[in-house]
């Protein structure tokens, strides 16, 4: 087990905005958290990079507790986080921000892991000495995940990577994230609104409700369940309506 959580508590001065959540994600897989907002997806994956600290519960990464390690460790150990609303370094030129995701590797590995980031992501190998900020909001958001996968992480955190996006945009940054399991292996936590897509592509997904686990089966189980259907999905699947329809 890559990731493992049991009964963590956490949140923000007095306010708790995770109570006692468990989660698991397994080598290689992609899970995926939904929920309405407000329910604390955000907090969760804030809370296992360390910032908010878990007020009681542990995490546990390849076996080791990392519950109150400080977040240069949890780099160290491979957590990757690609968080919401990209934060990119927009006065740094994009091959900057991709060697600053690459400052816990070994040297000798930066031009490797750079042809990998760039041939997901060719869009950006024209614009390598362009600023972060002058990019558009799809390039960024790539950006931002190809900085992340600099370091090889064991776990990739990913907050929302298709909030504001195109949808052609969208199914490219999905598209990308089922590649990254299916040919690396990454193991994958993700936080989504677009429950639809994040579900097609999930091995297992947990639906939180005012931070609390609610509900955990596998993406498909969920995708075509009536309730989650009626909650999350706007009122229903349209055109793919059977389990056929949401393998597509």
């Amino acid at each position: 087990m890559t990731l493992s959580i049991r009964d963590l508590r956490s949140g923000y001065g007095h306010v708790e905005a995770l109570h006692g959540i468990n989660l698991s994600v397994g080598r290689g897989e992609i899970v995926t958290v939904i929920g309405a907002n407000g329910a604390g997806k955000t907090t969760l994956l804030m809370t296992i990079c360390g910032n908010p600290r878990a007020r009681t519960g542990q995490i546990w990464l390849e076996g080791e507790d990392i519950t109150q390690l400080p977040t240069r460790l949890l780099i160290r150990r491979g957590v990757a986080h690609v968080p919401e609303g990209r934060r990119i370094f927009p006065r740094m030129s994009v091959r900057e921000n991709l060697q600053m995701g690459a400052f816990t590797s070994p040297p000798e590995r930066l031009s490797t892991d750079l042809d990998f980031v760039l041939s997901l992501f060719p869009d950006l190998k024209p614009r390598l000495s362009q600023w972060g900020g002058t990019l558009s909001g799809g390039e960024q958001q790539m950006l931002a995940v190809a900085r992340a996968l600099m370091s090889r992480p064991k776990l990739l955190l990913l907050d929302e990577p298709s909030l504001g996006l195109a949808p052609l945009m969208v199914r490219r940054i999905f598209d990308t994230i089922r590649h990254l399991k299916q040919e690396r292996g990454t193991t994958i936590l993700l936080v989504e609104q677009n429950a639809f897509q994040a579900l097609k592509i999930a091995d297992r997904a947990y639906v939180m409700v005012n931070g609390r686990i609610a509900r955990e089966a596998t993406g498909l189980e969920l995708l075509t369940d009536p309730e989650v259907q009626s909650a999350y999905l706007e009122g229903g699947l349209g055109s793919a309506r059977t389990q056929e329809d949401v393998r597509r």
